[in-house]
């Protein structure tokens, strides 16, 4: 397909302000509407206008768009790079056009037909809530378990003094509620898009993440660890300390434990209603031998015990 360019075909320069393209738009509208104008072309032009105005009237869309970069000239072959969009929401606010399937299909691959659809749908009321945005939030197992006050940065679009629209960082402080686990969404009223006219601001829905952990793995509410035991503490049984999310406490190994056996600590995981449980996967170490001393005892071991680990298998 071939590139647009929405400013060219407006006449206006990119560093126009949104003012300038709107009068732009209106002035090229009257000049290029079909029930007005008896010149060649009109009505192609005026559809063209519109989907211009579509794209550069919306500060998001706008940025988005000004990322493709002044490369592009209109007429070249354009297959949009993957993921340049990345980053940006489009929300749609209503079409210029009654018929927004006018639209290219160039503005179909930077915008996506799923846009098109939720254009026609909205209404065209001078006051209306702001859309619903969504991001991820990254937080850590013992926020979960605990409860928390992150801060967090978002990329937001506004208009500058000049008109111009711009990313920026906003900064939240979001409280992270005890029990939360992996999945869930923590929504925070008013954060949202902004509304138009008297409208509300809509929400912010946070999907909940968790970091890597160093020592526990997390499935929903359940957390598990593996914990080292010595071949003595396995084969004899001990009581020796564990770590959990809430706190070290003492563990028995029964006697004859082997690597791979899973003792499950009930209510010890995530906090909630129920709340998860702590399961400890037991995993045998040996010693080194490292030493004259520790070889010694591994050759006693090889020749008062005579082990054969390979017995079922028969060989």
């Amino acid at each position: 397909m071939e590139f647009k360019d929405y400013y060219k075909i407006m006449g206006v320069e990119r560093s126009a302000s949104q003012q300038d393209i709107k009068r732009a738009y209106r002035k090229l509208a009257r000049k290029y509407h079909p029930d007005v104008s008896k010149e060649a072309g009109a009505e192609e032009r005026f559809k063209a206008l519109g989907e211009a105005y579509e794209v550069l009237k919306d500060p998001e869309k706008r940025t988005a768009y000004d990322q493709l970069g002044a490369n592009w000239k209109q007429g070249q072959e354009f297959r949009p790079p993957p993921d340049w969009n990345q980053g940006f929401e489009f929300h749609g606010g209503g079409f210029t056009q009654a018929d927004a399937s006018q639209f290219s299909d160039f503005f179909e691959s930077l915008f996506g037909a799923g846009f098109a659809q939720r254009g026609q749908t909205q209404t065209r009321s001078a006051d209306m809530r702001g859309q619903d945005t969504h991001a991820r939030v990254l937080i850590d197992l013992e926020d979960a378990c605990h409860g928390a006050t992150r801060a967090i940065t978002l990329h937001h679009t506004e208009l500058g003094p000049d008109g111009r629209p711009k990313v920026i960082d906003r900064r939240l402080n979001v409280k992270i509620p005890k029990g939360i686990h992996q999945g869930q969404h923590i929504r925070l009223t008013g954060q949202g898009g902004v509304g138009i006219g008297q409208g509300k601001a809509g929400d912010l829905y946070l999907e909940v993440e968790f970091n890597p952990h160093s020592v526990y793995r997390v499935e929903g509410r359940d957390v598990y660890l593996d914990l080292p035991v010595a071949v003595w503490e396995a084969a004899l049984g001990a009581t020796v300390s564990a770590p959990t999310p809430s706190g070290k406490v003492d563990l028995k190994i029964p006697p004859g434990s082997i690597s791979g056996r899973k003792m499950r600590l009930k209510g010890k995981g995530i906090p909630g209603n129920p709340p998860g449980d702590l399961y400890v996967v037991l995993q045998v170490t040996l010693p080194p031998a490292d030493t004259d001393e520790a070889k010694a005892l591994y050759k006693e071991m090889e020749q008062k015990l005579a082990f054969n680990p390979r017995a079922a298998l028969g060989v």
